[in-house]
């Protein structure tokens, strides 16, 4: 068995620089998440008093999304400080998986909170009450302002992960809530129609809903180990048995540990008069090269002359096959 793990497990180290690097990453990521998290939690407070003062749904609804925000951030990271801890024990992965589970509590409150602000905002429709348009468009102004600094220092982290992509989301989405408030605010404070603040939290609750939905669709895929979106299992396969003296491809499993991380593992035939360690090496460039792929498990053996007859495995070990659905290519 051939096993190349550029990243950290519980028996191989980091080659090279890599864990450095690594880290280097995520504490610049964390000096991000810490910024914008001030941000945040000091204007949230004002937003909660003007907000009752006020009486706007709108601002009361930027309020709980901030709050949520805040959340998002600090189980961002706690879960950056988990998955950091080394591999141990019966966790031979690590903790990389913290980082997923905080993205998919960003994902469901995200979804909650839009379904409040729905229920919340058609019963204003109905029965709008008054609102303080001024107000709504001097903190509206001012939420954009902390917004968009928020936002500015989390899109310099580090976004192919799904744990600060949860809490990037969360702030993207609060910026769009705060335009919308302002300008609800201005039709209020001109017109005198109430309703707008309600359609405001209306339109809030619809952007919530989308960014919540892509973050839980996302996170169960890495939960249900489904393949890496844009990686087709079946088109691995084809080309690794496509390789000079590849005779088959089976038990091929292609699986995400976090976002960011994909691994791999299969059982490969070569023909009798093939060296396996060859072949191993050039399904490993071919994975790495189009596909991304560091970590690899594969079992490389003869294949009998005989077809159908019993694998003739090398003179030297190379692992055992990995137990799971059987696929030929």
């Amino acid at each position: 068995m051939s096993r190349r793990n550029i990243a950290e497990n519980g028996h191989d180290q980091p080659h090279g620089g890599h864990g450095h690097h690594h880290g280097v990453i995520a504490g610049a990521d964390r000096r991000y998440l810490s910024g914008a998290l001030a941000l945040i939690v000091g204007f949230m407070a004002i937003e909660v008093v003007i907000g009752f003062i006020a009486q706007s749904l709108a601002l009361i609804s930027d309020a709980g999304h901030m709050l949520t925000d805040a959340a998002a951030i600090v189980f961002a990271l706690v879960a950056m400080r988990i998955a950091a801890r080394p591999a141990r024990g019966g966790f031979t992965y690590g903790h990389r998986r913290a980082e997923i589970i905080s993205a998919q509590v960003n994902g469901i409150t995200l979804l909650l909170l839009s379904a409040y602000f729905v229920y919340e905002g058609i019963r204003r429709l109905n029965d709008p009450p008054q609102v303080e348009g001024l107000y709504i468009v001097m903190t509206g102004a001012a939420g954009i302002a902390v917004n968009v600094a928020a936002t500015w220092l989390l899109s310099k982290a580090n976004r192919t992960s799904l744990n600060v992509e949860g809490a990037f989301q969360h702030l993207l989405n609060d910026l769009y809530a705060f335009i919308g408030t302002t300008v609800a605010g201005l039709v209020v404070w001109l017109t005198g129609w109430a309703q707008a603040d309600a359609v405001a939290a209306l339109v809030v609750a619809a952007l919530m809903l989308k960014a919540g939905w892509g973050l839980v669709r996302d996170s169960g895929r890495v939960f249900m180990e489904a393949a890496p979106v844009g990686v087709d299992p079946d088109e691995v396969g084809a080309k690794t048995a496509a390789l000079e003296s590849v005779w088959e491809v089976h038990d091929l499993h292609v699986w995400e540990l976090t976002s960011g991380y994909t691994a791999l593992s299969a059982h490969i035939l070569v023909t009798p008069t093939a060296d396996c360690h060859t072949v191993r090496r050039a399904a490993e460039r071919m994975l790495h090269d189009q596909y991304g792929i560091e970590h690899l498990t594969l079992q490389v053996d003869h294949a009998s002359e005989r077809v159908g007859a019993d694998v003739a495995h090398c003179a030297d070990s190379h692992g055992r096959a990995h137990v799971g659905s059987a696929r030929v290519f």
